[in-house]
């Protein structure tokens, strides 16, 4: 059992100082993880594309909009960002050994499934031969402590049945973005075996279906939603039936800087593919998140069914954690009630203009409360019931 006190965030001086690297930093996740490690004193580079969208949540982490018109990507001094793509091996490693990293984050990828049957050959260079040059470039740092690579939910053979997918499942992916995301995963595994064995420990974190404040991307269900109830229309669902394991951005994002934490303390002990999920109860429809988030943000639920030709996507995936609750001393701080409330909450104050850097910044440090009171009632509970 693991010293959940001891991969408690708040917990001792672990973060402060050390280097991070976080590909994909411009994206919903890696801004958010950002500003998390910024708030814990990590010294931070970023590789990554531009920001797909205006408005995006980079610009508010970086305090663009305090600082007026920064260039597209800078970051705050002390912090460096460089935009470019990942499958430039020779800028990627370039950007790699100055940074000089003792943790490298990966969440770099071409991340939208509707977009992997759009370009197929592009998803696939994007994020396996992406990765494959990240852990390449990897390979010859000298002070490397740990590899974090991001896959997803979808990363399993999914066969229908809705049982939650455990760790040691079959990995599979029938559409181009699913069977990148596993191929991600052998390429990991052949990379830590033939490279990484007496070097720094590289691992997979597998989550997926994430919501919260400063996502606009295309073809996600929050930010349709956003954009489609301030235009005062109904949203329009592929799937509406359809279910999933859905969870506030910053939960899984707490898994993984616990993973990393855990593999420099001691790595023998820790597994090298975990799965972050929410509770049972957060398994939802799509069309009940659509609900109870347009009610929360706009008081008036409303969604219509897209009656056109669309790609299949599973109608059941959910996972299991019971391996990040047994090895890190991980749970889930909020429930899908709270998740949906919290980023309803985060797009409200988006639209009233308020300083979205300083609300950011108060929510994380309240998640970061919650987390803790969580995994230590979770820690007390188990002690319980072995005395």
């Amino acid at each position: 059992m693991p010293d959940h006190a001891a991969f408690d965030d708040a917990a001792g001086e672990f973060w402060r100082g050390r280097r991070v690297l976080i590909t994909g930093h411009t994206g919903f996740k890696g801004a958010w993880l950002w500003l998390w490690l910024r708030a814990l004193g990590a010294r931070l580079s970023g590789y990554a594309l531009a920001p797909p969208t205006l408005p995006c949540l980079w610009d508010i982490v970086r305090g663009a909009a305090r600082r007026g018109d920064a260039p597209p990507g800078e970051a705050p001094p002390g912090e460096t960002s460089v935009i470019a793509d990942v499958r430039d091996a020779a800028r990627l490693r370039g950007a790699v050994e100055a940074a000089d990293p003792q943790i490298v984050f990966h969440l770099a990828a071409q991340a939208l499934v509707r977009e992997s049957y759009r370009d197929p050959l592009g998803t696939f260079a994007t994020n396996v031969l992406g990765t494959a040059a990240l852990l390449e470039a990897c390979r010859g740092l000298e002070h490397l402590q740990c590899v974090i690579i991001v896959t997803s939910d979808k990363v399993y053979a999914n066969d229908g049945a809705g049982r939650p997918f455990e760790e040691g499942d079959r990995l599979g992916g029938q559409d181009p973005y699913s069977s990148s995301k596993a191929c991600v995963e052998l390429l990991t595994a052949s990379f830590r075996e033939s490279f990484f064995a007496r070097a720094a420990p590289l691992a997979t974190a597998r989550a997926g279906n994430v919501i919260g404040g400063g996502d606009w991307s295309a073809d996600r269900l929050i930010p349709d939603c956003v954009r489609a109830l301030a235009a005062g229309r109904a949203v329009s669902l592929r799937h509406p039936d359809a279910v999933r394991p859905w969870q506030h951005v910053l939960e899984p994002l707490g898994g993984y800087l616990m993973l990393a934490q855990a593999l420099v303390r001691s790595a023998q002990r820790v597994p090298r593919a975990v799965n972050f999920g929410p509770d049972a109860a957060s398994f939802s429809t799509v069309k009940a998140v659509v609900e109870a988030f347009s009610a929360s943000f706009a008081g008036k639920p409303g969604w219509s069914r897209d009656a056109g030709a669309h790609p299949p996507e599973a109608h059941a995936l959910s996972l299991s954690s019971a391996l990040a609750a047994r090895s890190l001393g991980w749970r889930p701080a909020l429930d899908l009630e709270q998740s949906l409330a919290w980023t309803a909450g985060w797009y409200r104050a988006h639209a009233a203009g308020e300083d979205m850097l300083r609300f950011s910044e108060e929510q994380l440090a309240r998640y970061r409360a919650s987390s803790h009171r969580a995994r230590s009632q979770c820690a007390s509970s188990r002690d319980g019931s072995r005395a």
